[in-house]
């Protein structure tokens, strides 16, 4: 038997069995497919990952107050306001070592609207928060509607003498 007669044969056997013929293709191009999307869709995963990581930044550093304890319980230590605005004014202006300083007030509770209860957090930050987490769409954005919100106030400041 050479490579010619083979051939043939495979191409008869192909005919007479087309519908496994089409399963057997339908198979291996579904099974082709799905690897491909897989490995696309873990691709994709890891430099989401890799980006939200790289926008924490390799050098910072977070200072939170510590919990405390009242009667044995334990509280929570967002609630605690053991650090101060001054506490931040003084690592802003006395240390010379940290690129950039935001200081972050975070609360928490529940918004009521008729019969319906919705619990919301709210956090605020320092103009120099989104530069600290790279966020370099947003800092234009954010820091005109800042400035513009700054004049406002100064504005109804003035008129109000």
């Amino acid at each position: 038997m050479n490579g010619t007669n083979l051939f043939k044969i495979a191409l008869r056997a192909l005919a007479n069995n087309k519908l496994r013929a089409f399963l057997t293709m339908l198979g291996i191009i579904i099974g082709v497919a799905s690897v491909i999307t897989m490995l696309a869709i873990g691709q994709g995963s890891k430099k989401s990952i890799q980006q939200q990581i790289s926008e924490m930044g390799s050098n910072m550093i977070m200072i939170h107050p510590g919990a405390d304890m009242r009667g044995g319980v334990r509280q929570d230590p967002s609630a605690m306001q053991t650090l101060k605005l001054a506490d931040y004014e003084a690592l802003r202006d006395e240390t010379n070592f940290l690129s950039a300083i935001s200081p972050n007030v975070s609360s928490s509770g529940q918004l009521i609207a008729g019969n319906n209860n919705y619990p919301a957090s709210v956090n605020g930050v320092g103009t120099e928060y989104l530069d600290i987490r790279h966020c370099r769409k947003w800092t234009d954005v954010y820091r005109s509607r800042y400035t513009k919100l700054r004049q406002s106030m100064r504005y109804r400041k003035d008129n109000r003498r």
